[in-house]
């Protein structure tokens, strides 16, 4: 799960230099919600992601989005009461907790003034928390070495006994939380965007972020030799797979696209260069979240201008997302 808090430079008078020590990055930002303003990304974070029923199984799911609200207050020193607004997504939703948002920030002693809300898409559940409204990474136990003879020994978990898709290539059942502080921004870049779609069902399963990433680019004005750093959720090595082979073919651009020639081959050089969704984990309603922050972290390390984040989600919906560096 991942949460979202936002709050507005008239609330802080110190927000500039914040700025200057973050390096805020801005969020798109769709027109169906607050055209007017830029989304500035301040900081995330996120718990270890461990394997489910593992280390976690004992907390319920507020106790880690508390634990999340916490480190991000403690990273930039933010104090809780300019927080306005908290956004949580979640995946699976615990029958006790009619409202995660609300519980996890109680439980963070935020002020029982301050509104909360829960959100969930599937996989993209972190994405529309974002849209609605520096990693810190401690050790992990879902990174587990094995060699080609042993992963050849999975078996199908679909479709038996011939599927290809086993446990070696997809990524593992995942406890965990993320959270990030996001800002209005008068003095932000050009406002970024972003994008959802959704698809028939009986097209080609987990394509959706084809279908964004060319919407989102055109959108915002610019073309994939723009983007210096791309974080795709990667939920089976099958459909990242089938997202590259259906971006670099005319025939599906022409066939189930609507366009007349491909989107382009991603250049893999930029592609989930800290690890993805299968070596990393995949806790359902936090992936977004971990996504745009690792393609921000990136742009301040390489000096980049432009990431992208796309994902793809259960009931054939997708998200892409723009994100640019903040000037120094």
């Amino acid at each position: 799960m991942t949460t979202i808090l936002t709050y507005t430079f008239k609330n802080l008078l110190t927000a500039s230099k914040w700025a200057l020590r973050f390096s805020i990055r801005p969020l798109s930002y769709s027109s169906q919600l607050r055209a007017a303003q830029n989304v500035v990304v301040v900081d995330g974070v996120r718990t270890p992601f461990l394997l489910s029923g593992t280390s976690y199984k004992d907390l319920i799911p507020h106790d880690l989005a508390r634990a999340t609200l916490t480190g991000l207050l403690r990273q930039p020193s933010v104090p809780q009461e300019v927080v306005d607004y908290i956004i949580f997504g979640t995946v699976i939703q615990e029958v006790k907790t009619s409202n995660v948002a609300t519980e996890a920030a109680l439980g963070a002693a935020f002020s029982d003034n301050t509104p909360a809300h829960t959100v969930t898409m599937a996989c993209i559940s972190a994405n529309q928390a974002m849209t609605t409204g520096k990693d810190t990474v401690t050790k992990h136990n879902g990174i587990q070495p094995s060699s080609l003879e042993q992963m050849a020994k999975r078996k199908p978990a679909f479709i038996k006994p011939y599927g290809t898709v086993t446990a070696a290539n997809s990524s593992f059942l995942t406890d965990g939380a993320s959270a990030m502080l996001i800002m209005a921004g008068e003095k932000a870049l050009a406002m970024r965007d972003f994008m959802y779609v959704s698809h028939n069902l009986k097209d080609p399963l987990l394509l959706r972020p084809t279908y964004a990433t060319p919407k989102v680019l055109e959108k915002a004005g610019l073309t994939m030799s723009d983007i210096d750093a791309l974080e795709f959720h990667k939920a089976f090595s099958g459909n990242i797979l089938a997202n590259f082979k259906a971006m670099d073919s005319d025939w599906f651009a022409q066939n189930y696209m609507g366009r007349k020639t491909k989107v382009r081959l991603l250049p893999l050089e930029k592609f989930n260069n800290w690890g993805g969704s299968m070596s990393l984990g995949h806790p359902f309603g936090a992936t977004g979240c971990r996504l745009v922050v690792a393609a921000t972290n990136r742009l301040r390390k390489e000096g980049g201008q432009y990431g992208l984040a796309a994902a793809c989600a259960a009931g054939g919906q997708g998200h892409a997302m723009i994100v640019e560096a903040y000037p120094k």
